[in-house]
């Protein structure tokens, strides 16, 4: 049986450097199938969650360079619809940021119901009524357990999301952003994850507006391009030895921390 034995009473003490945050790295990811130039993500975190998406991304065409540790080129020059590993999207429940992302590039996609942790509903109702308000046909196929997702066109809409879902809104921003006129995200999430999605869009040549409120303007775009963006540090694992650091004593660690990260 696993176990960790942990000798208290001792102050932390030192300097870290956090991991990047797995909750914007999945999402900025998914992003870079909106663009057919390359894009170069830096400090994503080398956790099985972002290894799981980037063999997604390889399933359907996506070029993924390991340029160092922490940072990837990726090249989305080729995209294809119905190649997803079944196995691998029930693995996770992050594999559902590729409907936006895909629908927008190749108006269609067929993706195996993702997986998980079972957290409260977790449903995909947020999702689709998102989607299909900007255009999308969706069918669920119970003979072979897949979404089936297809559009001729996405039209730019108002979106009302029936709940602030964090991923949702990211499907619901990713597909607008290419979608003919403007789409305004009502109930839009405002974590950080969310507003650096945006704000790498935006470097890519997106126009989304209002970032870090709940209601988000997307102005739709013809194409995007290529750019470099460096995902931000994991606000949970900072706190995390803040915390730690305070109850130890150990104020050397908390004070290199506040500084490491918000100068």
């Amino acid at each position: 049986m696993d176990k960790f034995i942990i000798q208290g009473g001792v102050p932390l003490r030192g300097e870290i450097t956090p991991s990047g945050n797995k909750n914007a790295a999945l999402p900025l990811l998914a992003a870079c199938i909106l663009t057919t130039e390359p894009v170069i993500l830096h400090n994503l975190p080398e956790i099985n969650d972002v290894k799981a998406m980037r063999e997604l991304l390889e399933c359907i065409g996506v070029e993924v360079t390991h340029l160092s540790n922490h940072s990837w080129k990726i090249h989305a020059n080729e995209v294809h619809s119905s190649n997803l590993d079944p196995e691998l999207c029930t693995k996770f429940r992050a594999s559902i940021l590729l409907a936006g992302p895909v629908i927008a590039r190749t108006g269609e996609l067929q993706l195996p119901p993702p997986g998980g942790d079972v957290i409260g509903r977790r449903r995909l109702d947020t999702h689709i009524l998102a989607l299909e308000a900007l255009g999308v046909n969706t069918t669920y196929k119970k003979e072979n357990k897949i979404f089936e997702f297809t559009t001729s066109k996405l039209v730019g809409t108002e979106i009302l999301l029936d709940e602030a879902s964090v991923t949702a809104t990211e499907n619901a921003v990713m597909a607008a952003v290419l979608a003919e006129g403007e789409t305004i995200i009502r109930n839009a999430a405002s974590e950080p994850h969310v507003q650096e999605l945006c704000q790498l869009l935006n470097i890519l040549g997106a126009k989304i507006f209002q970032l870090g409120s709940n209601t988000l303007h997307v102005q739709g775009v013809s194409k995007l391009g290529g750019g470099e963006f460096t995902v931000g540090p994991d606000y949970l694992e900072v706190i995390s030895y803040v915390g730690a650091a305070v109850v130890t004593g150990g104020e050397s660690l908390s004070a290199r921390l506040v500084r490491n990260i918000w100068g």
